[in-house]
């Protein structure tokens, strides 16, 4: 933008970025050194306590999505989508309580969960999960680098690829070397760093700019975002606990940390502390948007936190933010890179079986140095953060309750497991709404719009997820009553 008045330096905000980024570099090779292991590199010697694995779920959950999903959704979806999206970020470390304990009984020595679905399902069922997981956890990938390089862009006009480049080499420079050791021990700084931040953020945009910022400001310019007669409200809500809880119960970055803890006893305690933590957290992000689209009608949804914050263009909190996203970001995406490498380390000997673990550890390596070069391309186009990230949730909605389900299940037909799921996406796929929310391929594109009820054609996102995710509980539960028709 030609009349863009940008709130820092670009020289600052590169130095900014250099700086947190290198500190985090340094200090994952540093202490890595002393921890070169194959069982360090996959689930840091299954030794960690309770305070390093508190803040390294906690750390990993929240990503830089914290600083652009939660406020977004809430300009359209009220505050039902704060509350869905704070419960389904929160709502998995629950559910790991269960699912956890009950892999690692099955499976003492285990590293993903794929590894379970390959003895309890099979190989097919097993690399439809695999390249789901990975797929996912690219999506996320790409969905974080974006995200911080277009909240850099924004404060100091810094180009978009270059932002992308600083914090994906630094990043993969020690999580490649170290592993998840490394990866929990930055996890563990960057949880507390990320604290402070966000307390100093809080405290500025509720105490320092209340002539603007007030609950009757939002009752008189938004009053339909907190009203219980608002459908959306419910929707959305109802959509992202949906969405953001099946993605989180598949990301390999959670299965590490669950065997990486000390005993069950710690990973019961570190999930519910970390459930504690998240709620409020994610909780406060969404409010800032409701807040930004009071204020200001007309505001980008993706950068409504922003808005408002740097309202009156603080360098010190323009600072604060910069640090807080990278921080954000690299204990994110330190997560993901150590996820997909563990994945392909550990499952593709299932593929490849004359090959052990230690032969995939390269291979591994060179795999995640090309998907984040591919995330980079993506980062520089600057797409909706939100988006990439629905379209992720979409695919693990459909998987979500055949797998789980199958826990507790003694006898289980892959072959119906396989076909619930595709079941799933290609009714998801069917109403899963364009990039502008305005149609989707069966609604609006093969079928006209007077063809659908209001409440259908007005909430897309909403009968997309519900499908994907129904559908399949569906045709499992009630196989045997088809079969016999």
């Amino acid at each position: 933008m030609q009349n863009q008045v940008y709130f820092l330096s670009q020289d600052l905000t590169l130095l900014l970025v250099i700086a947190v980024s290198l500190l985090f570099a340094l200090i994952g090779i540093l202490y890595s050194r002393k921890h070169q292991s194959l069982s360090n590199y996959l689930t840091a010697g299954r030794n960690v306590g309770v305070l390093s694995l508190t803040t390294s779920l906690v750390a990993s959950a929240l990503g830089a999505w914290i600083l652009f999903g939660p406020a977004s959704a809430a300009t359209w979806g009220g505050i039902g989508s704060v509350i869905g999206y704070s419960l389904g970020t929160a709502f998995p470390m629950i559910a790991f309580i269960f699912l956890g304990t009950k892999i690692r009984k099955v499976f003492p020595r285990g590293n993903t969960l794929t590894e379970f679905i390959y003895r309890k399902f099979g190989k097919d069922l097993f690399k439809l999960i695999l390249i789901l997981t990975i797929f996912y956890m690219f999506i996320f990938l790409c969905a974080e680098v974006t995200a911080v390089s277009m909240l850099v862009n924004y404060i100091s006009g810094t180009p978009l690829w270059l932002i992308a480049t600083l914090v994906i080499v630094s990043t993969l420079i020690y999580t490649l070397y170290g592993g998840l050791r490394a990866s929990i021990l930055t996890d563990n700084l960057q949880f507390f760093i990320v604290l402070i931040l966000l307390f100093i953020s809080a405290y500025y945009l509720f105490s320092l700019n209340l002539n603007y910022i007030s609950f009757e400001v939002v009752q008189t310019n938004s009053s339909h975002l907190l009203s219980s007669k608002y459908i959306p409200n419910y929707t959305a809500g109802l959509t992202f606990f949906i969405a953001v809880a099946a993605t989180n119960l598949f990301h390999q970055g959670n299965w590490q940390r669950v065997f990486a803890a000390k005993n069950n006893e710690v990973l019961k305690k570190s999930l519910l502390f970390s459930f504690i933590i998240i709620i409020p957290i994610v909780f406060f992000m969404g409010i800032s948007g409701i807040i930004a689209i009071s204020i200001d009608s007309k505001v980008n949804p993706d950068l409504a936190f922003f808005s408002v914050l740097l309202k009156d263009k603080t360098e010190f909190l323009s600072v604060v933010i910069i640090i807080l996203a990278v921080s954000l970001t690299v204990s994110t995406i330190d997560t993901l890179v150590n996820a997909i490498s563990s994945i392909i380390v550990v499952d593709g000997k299932k593929i490849y079986q004359r090959y052990n673990k230690n032969d995939f550890l390269v291979p591994s390596k060179i795999l995640i140095v090309i998907l984040s070069f591919i995330s980079l391309i993506i980062a520089s186009k600057g797409f909706s953060i939100l988006y990439l990230f629905l379209f992720a949730d979409l695919l693990c909605c459909a998987a979500v309750f055949t797998v789980f389900f199958g826990f507790y299940q003694k006898k289980f037909k892959e072959k119906n497991a396989i076909a619930s799921i595709f079941l799933g996406l290609f009714l998801g796929l069917l109403l899963f709404p364009s990039p502008d929310f305005s149609k989707s391929i069966l609604v609006g594109i093969l079928l006209p719009f007077d063809l659908f009820p209001q409440i259908i054609s007005s909430s897309l996102l909403f009968w997309s997820f519900l499908l994907a995710t129904v559908a399949p509980a569906i045709v499992i539960m009630n196989y045997d009553s088809f079969k016999r028709r």
